[in-house]
């Protein structure tokens, strides 16, 4: 089971490349999968069926006691049948259903077979956690299955609706989920229903895991979502919405009900929300047009009778509730897929423009019929069977005194005549010949293109099945009852019965005759319906739940710009302010409260720093003062070099090498930003609240000053960092501390600033490139059409000989940067250029040099990248975006991708050899005249951060330097620009 898991896993990664290659017979591929995980499914029938429990594990995280482990009942059995065999039919349906279409057909085939093996875990893992997590998944790969006609404004909003109401349903069972945990004291979802905790905490954790359930399912108030999720593909519907994910939420309660349904809310929640689910989905079936929309609101129907019967917790209504799963997976995919072919053949589910097509597609008709008659319990299908064992059930609760067994009694009764009732409409509007309202004559037949055969073999196959497993009824009685066998006999106060059985004949029992009743009223209610025109007449209510949702929504958006408006002011010192206000306040809170803390203060630990920190105090006192803002920044730096003498005279070389490094980028960073704000505070805002601030500096200053003092006085036990020496060399097998705890002992942390760096490169760039990311500038292939009007190319006459500047070649001379040439001379400096010219390699090699010697000396990936990236900040510097093009011919995403993905490899790769993640390696081998060379796979790693460093200087330099270069130059291409060719005070060129 944990292989088919594994191979629901990797197998959607390779489907975009088998839809490329084979267009939509790559479904061929993708139902594969379930079809081998349906035959292994059969296969384990003797030992489920006998009694036995399948069980497989796998320890995935230890220390919290979460497995991966698949545990197949006769419950999970059953679920894992339909999730399987269904989706293989389904999958193979889509070769059929996007025949001639190939668009996103990779993505989509990927998703949905990704999605069947979410599914496939959830219905047998035996973690509750790791039921959540699969929970989640089942939620974002719906969102985009139904999302995907995304260039429709309703494919997006049916899909965000589903995502937001399943999701926070799944968030709220979370809730639930973790209280059991800790009423339970273990993950496992089999200990925890063999011995159920009881008392007030799991009454309300039963109550959270209740909603998630319900939301899943579409059980009212959540029903609304389903019926917009009908903006998705016909698949999708026929598998998510028939066998799959809204029997998640149903599955759910069945597997809780032998445990909880005598828990106090268990049965008022489910009985009450199941039979208004219902009663409304019933009703407004006979209000739509469209044949997948009366399906919709037909499953939301039945969903309601599912968890009546299924949440009813008794033996019986068990019995009858897995059979009734089992016949909706069957009845009502079929019914989906069938319109699937009618809308692809026809390109309209409008019952109003259809008409006579049961005389010209009799096995699709046929088809229909049988399901239908399925839905609605027409014997001999396994609809009728269960229909007539849930009616007998809540009948025998309801005689035997209990109020919930009548409510769900008389709910059962109404919710079935109106699904005989729109069942009868479905085929009615699909098939029938219609008659004209006005002259009441016949309508033309519709003209129906006949569909290839394997299109309509799926609908016929699982409608035959239902007529199949019908007949076989009583062969199936004894797997169901073993689930069955689970939940209580009755209710407490009502006196059990007779064990019941799935048969097609009981004999003339009340049941039955309740049973064929519900299909005459049901005749009835369809005749009245369309004879008063119910599809043609307003909403009963004023309002719908959609609109519901839909005016929540608004009010959270018009709250969010209210709290916008008064919090988010747009002034950068209001917010620092309350920053500093906040941590004032809560860190000053604690050091008074406490009056017990002590401190102890060294007067020096290096004399160096006796001259060191007072040049740092005046640099930041005259920083206050600085009216220049490049001043202010030079300034500020000089207290970042302060603290590199402070970590290089403390045994610190790392991080002394390090912090030069950081601050002369980010003066960089700033000197570029510069450029295109006003030079001198104040300028335009001149400060204000001048002593405030200061006060306000002063109290931070003192408050962290003293919070520093506290914190290194409070020390009670020896430091961890004393074991980091021996830990970095038997784990990390290297000497550089620092290094090896950034990409071994703390391999994590690194990998989550990683992500931060690539965060705030994207957000930068994101600000800065307002169209699109492609730097044009800088890019030396795509000059001069790619630079249109920024800058018109720069032809020099020099001695009447007319050169043209590209590709660095001026007269057959090589220049000394290729990008020289594209800078106004005005600009240029020779010596720089050749300073650069000498310099790059070496530093370039330097930067190697320290990314490869970081995990034994002063060094690594982030060092090492910083380093390499000042080099492409001397060329920019020198030759302009012309040049960091030619520098850096590569986008700064790749890098930064590159890099992550070099990172996440080297992090998970240990777990495919047995070993936990971020376990290095070390290979070591005695290399002539070298000496003993060893290698270690952190280094991999290292180079991931190598790579994630220079993309984020390089995305810097071209948002920040070069796209602020084009932009200016696009304002010198107008003549009044002072920087124009033909300004009378422009720079001359030559």
């Amino acid at each position: 089971m944990l292989v088919l898991l594994a191979a629901f896993a990797l197998v959607p990664l390779t489907l975009p490349l088998f839809v490329r290659a084979l267009g939509v017979r790559a479904f061929y591929i993708a139902a594969a999968v379930p079809a081998i995980a349906f035959v292994h499914t059969v296969l384990q029938a003797p030992a489920v069926l006998g009694g036995g429990i399948r069980f497989e594990t796998y320890r995935w995280i230890p220390s919290l006691g979460i497995q991966l482990s698949m545990r197949m009942d006769v419950l999970s059995w059953v679920l894992t049948l339909i999730v399987t065999g269904v989706g293989a039919v389904v999958l193979l349906y889509c070769r059929w259903y996007f025949d001639g279409s190939t668009e996103g057909m990779g993505q989509f085939s990927a998703v949905l077979l990704g999605f069947a093996g979410a599914m496939y875990g959830l219905v047998l893992t035996d973690d509750v956690v790791v039921l959540v997590m699969l929970w989640e998944v089942t939620s974002v790969l719906s969102y985009l299955l139904i999302g995907f006609y995304h260039r429709r404004g309703a494919s997006r909003r049916s899909a965000l609706q589903a995502l937001l109401v399943t999701t926070i349903g799944g968030l709220v069972m979370l809730v639930g989920v973790v209280l059991l945990v800790v009423a339970s004291g273990t993950t496992v979802m089999s200990s925890i229903l063999a011995h159920p905790p009881t008392g007030p905490l799991v009454d309300a954790a039963i109550v959270l895991v209740l909603v998630g359930a319900l939301s899943k399912s579409a059980i009212f108030p959540f029903h609304f979502w389903l019926p917009g999720a009908m903006a998705a593909p016909t698949p999708v519907s026929a598998y998510l919405h028939a066998a799959a994910m809204v029997k998640a939420g149903i599955y759910l309660i069945a597997r809780f009900a032998p445990a909880f349904a005598a828990v106090a809310p268990w049965r008022p929640v489910l009985i009450a929300l199941g039979v208004l689910t219902m009663l409304l989905g019933g009703l407004q079936a006979l209000r739509e047009t469209d044949l997948k929309r009366i399906l919709a609101y037909g499953t939301v129907s039945q969903l309601g009778l599912l968890t009546v019967v299924l949440g009813y917790g008794t033996r019986d209504a068990a019995l009858a509730g897995l059979a009734l799963l089992i016949s909706h997976a069957l009845f009502k995919s079929s019914l989906f897929l069938i319109v699937g072919v009618i809308d692809r053949q026809l390109s309209t589910r409008d019952i109003r423009e259809l008409s006579g097509l049961g005389r010209q597609a009799p096995a699709l008709a046929a088809a229909a019929i049988v399901a239908v008659c399925s839905m609605a319990g027409v014997i001999p299908t396994i609809g009728f069977a269960a229909k007539e064992g849930a009616l007998a059930a809540l009948l025998h609760e309801s005689a035997g005194g209990s109020g919930w067994g009548t409510v769900a009694l008389v709910g059962t009764i109404a919710g079935a005549v109106l699904t005989a009732a729109y069942g009868i409409r479905f085929v009615w509007g699909a098939f029938w010949r219609k008659r004209d309202a006005a002259s009441r004559e016949h309508l033309p037949s519709t003209a129906w293109p006949s569909p290839p055969a394997g299109f309509v073999a799926a609908p016929v196959l699982l409608a035959g099945l239902t007529l199949v497993v019908g007949l076989a009824a009583s062969w199936i009685d004894p797997a169901l009852a073993l689930y069955a066998g689970t939940v209580p006999a009755s209710t407490p106060g009502v006196v059990a019965a007779a064990p019941a059985h799935l048969a097609l004949w009981h004999g003339f029992e009340a049941a039955l005759w309740i049973s064929l009743g519900t299909l005459v009223v049901g005749a009835l209610v369809f005749a009245g319906a369309h004879a008063l025109g119910l599809d043609r007449r307003a909403h009963v209510l004023p309002f719908t739940a959609v609109g519901a949702y839909n005016l929540v929504l608004r009010g959270i958006a018009r709250l969010s710009l209210a709290v916008t408006r008064v919090t988010q002011r747009g002034s950068l010192p209001i917010y620092v302010g309350t920053i500093f206000v906040v941590l004032v306040a809560a860190e000053g809170t604690v050091l008074v409260a406490d009056p017990h803390w002590r401190g102890q203060l060294d007067a020096w630990q290096s004399p160096l720093q006796l001259f060191v920190a007072p040049v740092m105090i005046v640099a930041g006192l005259l920083a206050v003062g600085a009216r220049k803002r490049y001043t202010g920044v030079v300034l500020v730096s000089v207290t970042g070099l302060g603290m590199i003498t402070l970590f290089a005279t403390s045994g610190a070389p790392d991080l002394a090498l390090t912090q030069v490094l950081v601050e002369t980028v980010t003066m960089i960073t700033f000197a570029l930003v510069l450029r295109r704000i006003p030079s001198r505070m104040g300028q335009h805002h001149a400060s204000v609240w001048r002593v405030s601030r200061a006060v306000l500096g002063a109290a931070v200053g003192l408050t962290m000053a003293a919070v520093v003092i506290v914190a290194t006085g409070a020390r009670e036990a020896a430091p961890i960092s004393k074991s980091f020496p021996e830990l970095a060399y038997r784990l990390g097998h290297g000497t550089n501390v620092v290094n090896v705890a950034l990409v071994d002992l703390r391999g994590w942390d690194t990998m989550g600033e990683l992500s931060v760096l690539i965060l705030a490169a994207t957000g930068v760039a994101s600000l800065v490139f307002v169209t699109h990311r492609a730097d044009l500038l800088s890019s030396l292939s795509a000059l001069p059409e790619a630079v249109g009007r920024s800058r018109r190319i720069l032809i020099e006459t020099d001695e009447g000989l007319k050169r043209q500047t590209r590709g660095g070649n001026v007269a057959g001379r090589r220049a000394w940067l290729v990008g020289g040439q594209r800078v106004r001379a005005g600009e240029r400096s020779m010596m720089l250029e050749v300073i650069v010219r000498i310099l790059f390699h070496t530093i370039i090699v330097a930067s190697l040099y320290l990314l490869f010697a970081g995990h034994n000396l002063p060094g690594g990936g982030f060092a090492g990248g910083l380093v390499a990236g000042m080099a492409l900040v001397m060329r920019y510097i020198a030759g302009g975006g012309y040049e960091l093009g030619a520098a850096a011919p590569t986008d700064a995403g790749r890098l930064l991708g590159a890099g992550m993905v070099l990172a996440v490899v080297c992090t998970v790769a240990p777990v495919f050899f047995g070993a936990a993640p971020l376990t290095s390696a070390v290979f070591g081998a005695d290399i002539p005249v070298l000496g003993h060379l060893e290698f270690v796979t952190s280094t991999i790693f290292d180079v991931g951060v190598y790579l994630v460093v220079i993309g984020l200087v390089l995305d810097v330099l071209r948002s920040l330097g070069a796209e602020v270069d084009r932009r200016r130059l696009d304002h010198s291409d107008h003549p009044e620009h002072p920087e124009h060719p033909e300004h009378p005070e422009a720079v001359s060129t030559r």
